[in-house]
């Protein structure tokens, strides 16, 4: 779940560290080759079945971005890994957006029911995740490629309600998703003005 994230940590360290350097991350998660015949007596098969999708989706990481490009999406800010011992099987948190300046969250959706957690555990309002449980209901868990639906998806929608920046009118903002033993990829997000595109 958090392998675009992870990409997208080392991308943004390619760029630092190469000036002039463009990094193309393409995520491509193909999910049904695995489908199985509804006969078939495994549930969690079918379970699975009914939350992921396919998706495909590249984007452009650079360190010295021209801002006169009209689809730019987010400045990261910063991006960090985090293995939290003994906590196989667990997630839980206690981060809170009280006392923070309003932010966006771009959460990676593996489903309704962690998004529901995420929500309840981050005291967020509602339309706080809006993006991400859009992205989820239209296209399903399409696994690394979702977050960068959901990064176009807040743009998009930033854009058609005349926000001032991508992120949702707010200049900072957490993207973040959750991996195997259990593992934490965070990024922060710096937003950029919200422009109008061609397409």
């Amino acid at each position: 779940m958090s392998k675009t994230l992870t990409v997208l940590h080392l991308a943004k360290d390619l760029a630092e560290n190469n000036k002039g350097a463009r990094v193309l991350v393409v995520c491509s998660e193909i999910t049904a080759v695995t489908f199985r015949g509804l006969s078939d007596p495994h549930l969690d098969s079918l379970v699975g079945q009914t939350l992921f999708g396919d998706g495909e989706v590249a984007i452009v990481v650079a360190s010295d971005p021209d801002t006169k490009i009209k689809w730019l999406l987010f400045q990261l800010v910063s991006a960090v890994q985090t293995i939290l011992p003994d906590s196989d099987g667990a997630i839980d948190g206690h981060l809170r957006e009280a006392g923070l300046n309003s932010i966006f969250w771009i959460a990676h959706p593996g489903g309704p029911a962690i998004l529901n957690e995420v929500e309840a555990k981050l005291g967020l309002k509602e339309e706080k995740l809006k993006a991400t449980r859009h992205v989820l209901s239209e296209f399903g868990n399409m696994s690394s490629a979702c977050v960068l639906f959901i990064l176009d998806e807040m743009r998009k929608k930033s854009v058609e309600e005349g926000k001032g920046s991508t992120g949702e009118g707010l200049e900072w903002g957490v993207l973040f998703g959750f991996g195997p033993s259990l593992s934490v990829e965070t990024v922060v997000l710096h937003s950029v003005p919200a422009q109008a595109t061609d397409h």
